[in-house]
């Protein structure tokens, strides 16, 4: 087995809640929506909002104002709906700007990697600017290495498109089993990964139900404890416990 020399991650639901996060800013902001004037049931603006977005992509930048069209007319009478608009965008937008911080055993274990010499990077797909924006917030531009960091909209290549990681591990200098890969979702992130020889551990406490359970990462994980202790005792690493 070839020594390992770089640890990639996922972001999403890897190293931060976001799925919780973007469903508390989304509450916060349709709550705040309503406050502003508008005038229809909470959790049915609220429903409606996620079907938008299921319609939409979460990248796509409209929301709100999809939502707004979609509701009948007598929600937004005698309100003036670009306050309604701003309402939720602000409260959206706080709800950011109060924190989003990464689960409390990221910055250890790649403090850790980071003493051990090991290469820390992210493969993630999402638009580059919100991409970019999480790894900024969530304080972890010191740990990861800058030629490190692939994001599928800079790179032009979306998952699970295998040529996304093959993109990255051509660009790091790396072979596959050079590599260990570490994402909450099996088809996007593990599958791919896997195909190219590339070790892959599967991020369990925030990964959506009903996955493709047929495909097998080398590893399974309940939090980056347990990572660390597989990078001890399968790779060989000098981690402390943390």
């Amino acid at each position: 087995m070839a020594t390992l020399r770089a640890v990639l991650f996922d972001i999403d639901d890897t190293l931060v809640a976001t799925t919780e996060f973007a469903a508390l800013a989304r509450r916060n902001a349709v709550h705040a929506m309503c406050e502003a004037g508008l005038d229809h049931p909470e959790d049915e603006v609220y429903a409606e909002l996620l079907e938008v977005i299921r319609e939409f992509s979460s990248n796509y930048g409209g929301h709100f104002d999809r939502l707004l069209i979609r509701l009948p007319n007598s929600a937004l009478e005698g309100v003036n709906p670009a306050l309604v608009l701003a309402a939720g965008v602000v409260a959206y937008h706080d709800t950011k700007f109060r924190g989003i911080d990464p689960f409390d055993d990221v910055v250890p274990l790649m403090e850790a990697l980071h003493d051990a010499g090991i290469i820390i990077g992210v493969i993630t797909h999402g638009l580059t600017i919100k991409q970019a924006e999480k790894i900024l917030r969530l304080g972890l531009v010191h740990l990861i290495d800058p030629a490190a960091i692939f994001i599928s909209d800079q790179i032009g290549i979306s998952k699970p498109n295998p040529k996304l990681y093959t993109t990255a591990l051509k660009r790091m200098g790396l072979s596959p089993e050079e590599a260990l890969y570490v994402g909450d979702n099996l088809e996007h992130d593990i599958a791919p990964a896997k195909s190219l020889g590339m070790h892959t551990a599967w991020s369990t406490r925030a990964a959506k139900p009903g996955q493709n359970t047929a495909i097998v990462a080398d590893h399974t994980i309940a939090d980056f404890r347990e990572l660390a202790e597989t990078l001890r005792t399968t790779y060989g690493l000098d981690l402390p416990k943390f």
